[in-house]
């Protein structure tokens, strides 16, 4: 699912750096869902850091092409993932177009923005994957539209089982820059989590959606 380990850890290393992912297991946060959580992503804080966005362009970039070296467009996801899939559209040279979650309801009532003609090979671009719901929602959207999707790419991933099923389900390839175990590993070499937190951490992966009840 991942690139190379250095890749992996140093993209982890630069997001808990700028505090794009906190880790606070024994101060769990909310998420809309409901769910109790240890870990808070946002990864769109890296667009307000040149050093990092640039080496997630062009990691991504070389990502992209590695996974999916017949990808003729780049399409993100509104909205976290509209400003990452625009850079690398512009690192690989692709066109680039966005698909919102639901169609306008007004205008030309498009779901799909851009130039995206019926039949283009695209891979769609996401700044973090969860339970992959929302993700496959814009998989599907694209399919009706008439794209070829190739597969998926994040920045991020918390490497939930429910989502690797989803994914497989759904016959669509996803790849990730970097995942939580990796994350995990980082932030205990770097002394931001105490090993007696390790085993919460790891728990919490397991079962999201009963963690902390």
């Amino acid at each position: 699912m991942n690139n190379s380990p250095e890749a992996a850890a140093k993209i982890a290393e630069y997001l808990l750096e700028i505090q794009a992912i906190r880790l606070q297991p024994e101060n769990p946060f909310t998420w809309a869902s409901g769910w109790k959580s240890p870990i808070y992503s946002d990864n769109r804080l890296a667009l307000s850091y040149p050093e990092v966005r640039t080496y997630i362009k062009k990691e991504m970039g070389k990502f992209v092409k590695s996974h999916f070296p017949e990808a003729e467009a780049i399409v993100g996801v509104a909205t976290a993932g509209i400003a990452p899939g625009a850079l690398i559209a512009d690192e690989l040279e692709l066109p680039f177009g966005y698909v919102r979650s639901e169609a306008k309801k007004h205008g030309m009532g498009k779901q799909v923005e851009g130039n995206i003609p019926v039949g283009t090979k695209i891979v769609v671009i996401e700044d973090l994957v969860s339970t992959g719901k929302s993700s496959l929602q814009a998989v599907d959207a694209l399919r009706a539209h008439g794209a070829e999707v190739l597969g998926m790419a994040s920045i991020f991933t918390y490497g939930f089982e429910a989502a690797v099923k989803a994914f497989e389900s759904a016959n669509c390839k996803y790849v990730s820059l970097c995942n939580y175990h990796v994350l995990i590993e980082v932030a205990a070499a770097k002394g931001l989590v105490k090993e007696e937190q390790l085993a919460l951490l790891a728990d919490w992966r397991k079962s999201p959606e009963t963690w902390g009840q």
